[in-house]
């Protein structure tokens, strides 16, 4: 009999009922690394900010489906200060763990590891072409085995084995799935039991910002907790209302929960 793999563990905290890693790059990528070389099942891992908490929180379904993921990282600076206000001094987290930056963390990790194969998931063509290139000029021997876009808008009845099989084929453990939010984290969670062996990650806008199609903030704005204001202002149409909902409902339950001293879902292990 084959002996069961061993892997590392994170500990969780609830951050308005959704289970937060403590944990920094270097605990993300070994905990992800190890699971992809691993090849049991489909792990999925999201980096959540204020939106993703509160969305969780206020929407049951997407509730739900963030009930399916296997890591959850704080990838907000408000997630940061809420799970180090429930840590020891000596505990406490220096950085988030900002989604488009571990992927960086992962790219690297993997660059001359033959068994560590990634594949993109979602955007335009020209977009995953920016993306190969760029990749493979920053991290020279790291594997990008495929690329995926699919049809925009409703997908056809049989996308998802068309999906699977290019994943199969490509022998890929790292797949980068970046369809926005919560499409892709709905998508991963409805067919993580069917999905083949690998990690699976929501990664947001990481695919805009590493083609050098849309910018990023600059590291004092995120360190303060202001790049929702900064891509607001990048895209005030589309980011205003979600950003100032989700934001309030946010800061609303995270001071409700401290007042009734509940925290939702009870930390656990990953």
């Amino acid at each position: 009999m084959e002996t069961p793999l061993q892997f590392c563990t994170l500990k969780n905290i609830s951050v308005i009922g959704l289970p937060i890693a403590a944990t920094d790059y270097a605990g993300a990528v070994a905990w992800v690394v190890e699971r992809a070389a691993g090849g049991e099942r489909a792990y999925a891992v999201a980096a959540a900010n204020t939106h993703v908490a509160a969305l969780a929180r206020t929407d049951a379904a997407f509730g739900e489906a963030m009930g399916r993921f296997d890591l959850i990282c704080p990838d907000g600076m408000p997630l940061l200060w809420a799970v180090n206000s429930q840590l020891a001094p000596a505990q406490k987290l220096s950085d988030r763990v900002y989604g488009p930056t571990l992927m960086l963390e992962v790219l690297k990790a993997s660059t001359g590891v033959g068994e560590l194969r990634h594949f993109l998931l979602g955007g335009k063509e020209t977009t995953l072409a920016k993306l190969t290139a760029s990749f493979a000029q920053r991290f020279p021997g790291c594997i990008i085995a495929g690329t995926h876009s699919p049809p925009f808008g409703e997908w056809p009845a049989d996308e998802f084995e068309r999906i699977s099989q290019q994943i199969r084929a490509a022998g890929a453990n790292l797949i980068w799935v970046g369809l926005g939010c919560p499409r892709q984290e709905q998508w991963i969670a409805a067919h993580k039991d069917r999905l083949p062996p690998g990690v699976y990650f929501g990664i947001g806008a990481a695919f805009a910002f590493h083609a050098g199609e849309v910018r990023q903030a600059p590291a004092a704005v995120q360190r303060l907790g202001l790049e929702w204001l900064y891509r607001v202002c990048m895209e005030p149409r589309r980011l205003f209302r979600r950003y100032l909902t989700y934001n309030f409902l946010f800061l609303y339950h995270v001071t409700r929960d401290m007042l009734s001293h509940r925290g939702g879902h009870k930390a656990r292990n990953v």
